[in-house]
């Protein structure tokens, strides 16, 4: 059983993984799963790897309730998104490469979801787990857990306020912007603000001293370099229907830009990192 058990170590981790967000919650709920495994007849494990993986689902929806009943203690409704943080910087290579193959942004959205549609979703859409099976892990009826993974599928892809054509061309100029900012290109950074561009930031997006307010393409632009370490963390997705960028070391929202393009050009941005203004932004997942 331990060797069974071991060729689907993989696969269950990367189940959990996707339900919680946390490279160390995902290995305590594999080794759970393996405990109570262990108090069982193997004989009565027919299907090991679906035993893993529903048993692997209802831990992480536990996980998921008592997390989020700990930020209501600690917040209220308006916790927070960095309560899982742990100071933002890289972590380990095995983490960051789940996060480079899941997509921080769609870690991000994930996070905002309830526990139950969470895991609906994520055994639904990523592992192709059938709601008959579903239903009885978060509790509900088969029609029931359906609605969940539909209120989070139409979560997770948003509201676009733009034509297809439109928020593609946006996307463009947005994705130029970031490759020029994690590069440290000055010369590409003018090329896609407009002369008069604008960056707006809260005080919890500036470093020490840092401007609210900037204004002109050479100081924006020169700014925007400063910042690069953070850069390399950004990826495009949908703020509050238009393109935007979440900026979310190891899937953990720091900072969003609100940014507004105008004829094939940025003209302005703001950097978001008060934890209140964060929670009240709609964010979705811009599909490749």
């Amino acid at each position: 059983m331990a060797g069974r058990f071991e060729e689907q170590r993989g696969r269950v981790r990367a189940v959990a993984y996707r339900m919680l967000g946390s490279l160390g919650e995902a290995e305590d709920a594999v080794q759970e799963a393996w405990l109570r495994l262990a108090r069982v007849d193997a004989a009565e494990v027919e299907n090991l790897g679906g035993w893993l993986r529903t048993v692997v689902a209802r831990i992480c929806l536990d996980i998921l309730r008592a997390r989020a009943s700990r930020r209501e203690e600690l917040f209220g409704p308006q916790a927070p998104a960095e309560v899982h943080a742990d100071g933002g910087g890289p972590g380990p290579e095995d983490e960051a490469l789940l996060v480079d193959a899941i997509g921080p942004a769609l870690l991000v959205v994930l996070d905002r979801l309830s526990p139950a549609e969470r895991i609906a979703f994520v055994l639904h859409d990523s592992f192709a787990v059938p709601f008959e099976e579903i239903a009885p892990v978060v509790g509900r009826s088969t029609a029931a857990a359906k609605k969940l993974a539909s209120r989070a599928r139409h979560k997770v892809r948003g509201n676009p306020v733009l034509a297809p054509a439109e928020l593609d061309g946006h996307r463009r100029v947005v994705e130029a912007f970031l490759v020029a900012a994690r590069g440290g290109d000055l010369d590409g950074l003018l090329a896609v603000l407009a002369p008069d561009a604008v960056r707006r930031a809260d005080a919890a997006a500036l470093p020490p001293g840092g401007a609210p307010e900037l204004r002109g393409a050479g100081s924006v632009a020169e700014q925007t370099v400063l910042l690069r370490a953070r850069a390399r963390f950004a990826r495009v997705a949908l703020v509050d229907g238009v393109v935007g960028v979440v900026v979310a070391p190891r899937g953990r929202l720091l900072l969003v830009l609100r940014v507004t393009v105008e004829d094939g050009s940025v003209t302005s941005y703001e950097a978001i990192g008060d934890p209140v203004r964060l929670r009240r932004l709609s964010l979705a997942v811009l599909d490749a």
